[in-house]
């Protein structure tokens, strides 16, 4: 039998759906999906399997203008992984079209590409008419040398099955990299905090989610198979640990409930989850941080 394995880049502006894609063609919960942008904060590999292909998905933080250190290691992560990707995918979102942030990263791609296969995926496009969606591919497709274009609703699964099989026929031949039944090469560690982290966004508003982040603090695994997990939510001040606690510690209860039942799911086992609040003011300029997210810290501003 001839195997092939590769990895997959999903590349594309924040909110143009690379979370829900790569868990639609990994049918499992392994990155946030959340109606905010910028919710990827580090390079999440989900591994499907089709025919005798391996399929290992990159879903980078999604490309924008940076402004602060944090925006700026996600934005270097996103074009590393697709630099280092055997195939590239872009999603593109249909009702937007080809944005300021679009026109960058076809710019980019120039860069980075270099002979790699590259497949345009046009999602979202029950959004807009077919004529429409006719000319925003002609003109994308004329602005980079695609290998493929690809029509499809990551949410609801249309033309996915499409785009998985021309994957797994550019993937090139290769030992599978992972075992047959493994989804995600994330420590737990770090999908038990991603978990906590989509929970938090979810529920709060504005600014204050881009200024928090959770790390697991420890992991104790219990006789009864059951496993004791102890998290921190690190905020900037303390005015967003009152938000995050909520009154009578009514948000961070629903919070932790919520996160607890998909880490359950997701682990097929019963999980104690403990979230304390701590006020760090500098995180966002803090190496260890940037480590636990598995992004690179740059020096200066």
């Amino acid at each position: 039998m001839t195997t092939r394995a590769g990895f997959i880049a999903l590349i594309g502006e924040p909110n143009a759906g690379k979370s829900t894609l790569l868990n639609r063609m990994v049918g499992a919960k392994v990155s946030i999906v959340t109606h905010k942008v910028q919710t990827t904060r580090t390079r999440i590999r989900g591994v499907a399997m089709e025919g005798d292909s391996q399929l290992v998905f990159v879903d980078t933080p999604g490309l924008f203008q940076p402004r602060r250190r944090l925006d700026r290691a996600m934005v270097a992560a996103a074009w590393g992984g697709a630099a280092d990707a055997d195939v590239i995918v872009l999603l593109i979102e249909a009702h937007r079209g080809i944005t300021e942030g679009v026109e960058r990263i076809l710019d980019g791609l120039q860069e980075v590409a270099k002979g790699r296969p590259v497949a345009l995926a046009v999602n979202k496009i029950d959004k807009v008419q077919s004529d429409v969606l006719l000319g925003l591919t002609r003109d994308l497709n004329e602005r980079f040398p695609f290998t493929e274009t690809y029509m499809i609703s990551a949410e609801k699964g249309y033309g996915v099955d499409d785009l998985r099989k021309w994957l797994a026929e550019k993937v090139p031949e290769s030992p599978w990299l992972y075992p047959e039944d493994q989804i995600a090469d994330l420590p737990l560690r770090m999908i038990a905090a991603e978990t906590t982290r989509e929970k938090l966004t979810l529920r709060l508003h504005q600014e204050l989610p881009y200024q928090l982040t959770v790390e697991t603090e420890a992991w104790e695994e219990r006789k009864d198979g059951s496993a004791k997990i102890d998290q921190i939510i690190y905020v900037i001040r303390d005015g967003h640990k009152g938000i995050v606690l909520g009154k009578g510690g009514e948000t961070i209860k629903a919070v932790s409930q919520a996160a607890r039942a998909d880490l359950e799911d997701f682990l097929d086992r019963k999980i104690h989850l403990f979230l304390q609040v701590k006020v760090r003011p500098n995180w966002l300029e803090e190496k260890e941080r940037y480590s636990e997210m598995g992004l690179e810290f740059k020096d200066g501003n």
